[in-house]
């Protein structure tokens, strides 16, 4: 019994040992050296740690070095393999550089803009990228800017309509993401594919998807006047949806190829029948949440 007591301690002083010389070996590389000179631990503990504290000590001396998150030479972009002590308890995670931090807090407003088959670019939009030099495009700008300034006061939403590719859809994402900088929430809704969407659902998530868009603070409704024409997407979504935002005052925006007259025309032609009353009880309520403009400009797309 004590030949085995006797091995078994030679076999953990041999570890030490090897353990010390592992470590000091690690010392003689200044990363190294400065890292484990910030950890408030004995040389006996943090020996016990070498192989995990050489491999944060190369990501260490990465981001001393580092001009740019597109320079990261990490494992993770934009994040260092670190030790984090934690009552006197050594732990190892990944940590977002100051890069990273930077580029999320740019970025963080995007999340108060969810969008509902969209494409992602217009999520990058912003109100110094419009395009000024069109002359056409003057009394949009002038509406956006003003509903910038006066937000919060009762307002209207906007019917912006014209041609194909004339940057209706840009404009209004540009003023939402403003707002969202302002931790103001919104949705930007592809009209004709939410649709199908929506009623696809049926089943699972539709009252979920339908009280997201009814109930947000800002809402575009983008390309109405694209989706198939039926009495339910009419009758039984639209007609409730805009009459609930009329009733709780929530800006609403609509971009369209068509004027309010093609538009009537338009809603009032269903599958099955002619119904000019129902559609005009659509373009009442657009008419009372919005004002109209048209947009007539280049093809950007």
């Amino acid at each position: 019994m004590r030949q085995i007591k006797d091995e078994l301690k030679y076999q953990k002083s041999e570890l030490e040992e090897e353990l010390r010389e592992s470590y000091e070996e690690a010392l003689k590389e200044p990363s190294f050296s400065d890292l484990v000179l910030q950890l408030t631990l004995s040389q006996r503990e943090l020996m016990k740690y070498t192989s995990s504290l050489e491999e944060c000590a190369e990501e260490y001396v990465n981001c001393k070095n580092c001009k740019s998150i597109l320079e990261c030479k990490n494992k993770m972009r934009g994040y260092a393999y670190l030790p984090t002590m934690n009552e006197n308890n050594l732990s190892f995670e990944y940590q977002a550089c100051k890069y990273k931090k930077e580029l999320d807090g740019k970025v963080a407003y995007k999340k108060n803009m969810q969008t509902f088959e969209i494409p992602d670019e217009l999520l990058n939009a912003s109100m110094k990228d419009i395009d000024t030099t069109d002359k056409n495009r003057y009394p949009a700008i002038k509406w956006l800017q003003s509903f910038l300034k006066n937000y919060g006061a009762s307002q209207k939403g906007l019917y912006l309509y014209g041609n194909y590719g004339s940057g209706k859809s840009f404009f209004i994402a540009a003023m939402f993401a403003e707002l969202a900088r302002k931790n103001i929430k919104s949705a930007l809704v592809f009209w004709p594919e939410f649709l199908r969407d929506l009623k696809a659902s049926f089943g699972t998530d539709f009252k979920e998807k339908y009280e997201a868009v009814k109930k947000v603070p800002l809402l575009l409704i983008d390309d109405i006047g694209a989706e198939v024409t039926t009495e339910w997407g009419r009758d039984e979504i639209l007609c409730p949806l805009l009459q609930y935002r009329m009733d709780a005052k929530l800006p609403t925006f609509f971009t369209s190829n068509l004027d309010m007259k093609l538009l009537e025309e338009h809603f009032s032609c269903g599958k099955k029948s002619i119904d000019v009353v129902k559609a005009g009880r659509i373009i009442s309520r657009i008419e009372q949440l919005t004002d109209q403009i048209e947009m007539v400009s280049i093809n950007r797309r």
